[in-house]
């Protein structure tokens, strides 16, 4: 596979991200909309909870970015999801896509199927979620992974090739590809997944890094999972259980430096 350097290192995109402070819509789940803000704001953004359908597509048109996440579905909240989706794409917005358990109902997958015609930047999901949106058979449960991590990868690469988009993996190893490059990004922690939506919250840090570099999709997906990566191992060092990893995961994210996420942050071609 043809691999190359990324052009911007993770380091230097987070401080440009820290310095613009971007705008972010994000369109989460009702369990994810506190902590998805919180890992925004600590790790430099500015979060919007915006999902009504009379303001979602105008907002769109002003975000930085756009993130989209199906977790808690319900027909007046796709409608914004739409909106939101069609102004991002028509204002050359970045938008990214989290297809939670689109496997696990008809409406999830008749959803997800109009809201992917609608060309996402970036495809943000576990390893089941991304093996089953490839069309084959995933060992998903609800909304958890069945599948590892690198089971998805074949899948990963054939979707992004497919649509045309980023599509990320993430789990006990992350894996992102744009259909031609790929890489790995190795790290975090075993309590992250214990924390409720700390993965709906990454599909927001993609959107920050994302509205950084708008024009470098895959550069940001790899900067936003290598952050998280590494705040994740930093603030297990210090957790005694899930409710401190919690606490010291948003005290990372606020303290990792340029230099520090750089010198820490473990990533190779896939």
């Amino acid at each position: 596979m043809q691999t190359q350097l990324l052009i911007h290192s993770p380091g230097q995109m987070l401080e440009e991200m820290r310095a613009q402070a971007p705008l972010v819509q994000c369109i989460t789940n009702f369990v994810a909309m506190n902590i998805a803000a919180n890992v925004l704001l600590a790790a430099g953004a500015s979060p919007a909870m915006v999902s009504a359908q009379e303001e979602a597509g105008e907002f769109a048109s002003i975000a930085g970015a756009l993130t989209v996440n199906i977790g808690t579905l319900s027909p007046l909240w796709v409608g914004g999801m739409k909106s939101a989706a069609k102004a991002a794409s028509e204002h050359g917005k970045p938008w990214v896509f989290d297809p939670v358990a689109h496997y696990a109902t008809t409406y999830r997958r008749a959803v997800t199927a109009e809201l992917v015609a609608l060309k996402p930047t970036i495809i943000r999901g576990n390893a089941s979620e991304i093996i089953a949106f490839a069309g084959s058979k995933s060992g998903g449960k609800g909304v958890d992974s069945g599948d590892a991590a690198r089971a998805a990868e074949g899948p990963a690469l054939g979707l992004a090739k497919q649509l045309g988009t980023v599509v990320a993996v993430t789990g006990e190893t992350d894996f992102v590809t744009d259909g031609q490059t790929s890489w790995r990004i190795h790290g975090g922690s075993p309590l992250m997944p214990r924390v409720t939506a700390l993965g709906c919250s990454l599909t927001g840090l993609v959107g920050a890094f994302a509205a950084t570099r708008p024009e470098k999709p895959l550069d940001a997906t790899v900067a936003a999972l290598a952050l998280f990566a590494v705040a994740g191992e930093a603030a297990a060092a210090q957790a005694s259980g899930p409710g401190s990893f919690s606490v010291a995961f948003l005290d990372q994210l606020a303290a990792i430096d340029a230099a520090t996420l750089d010198a820490q942050a473990r990533i190779e071609a896939a």
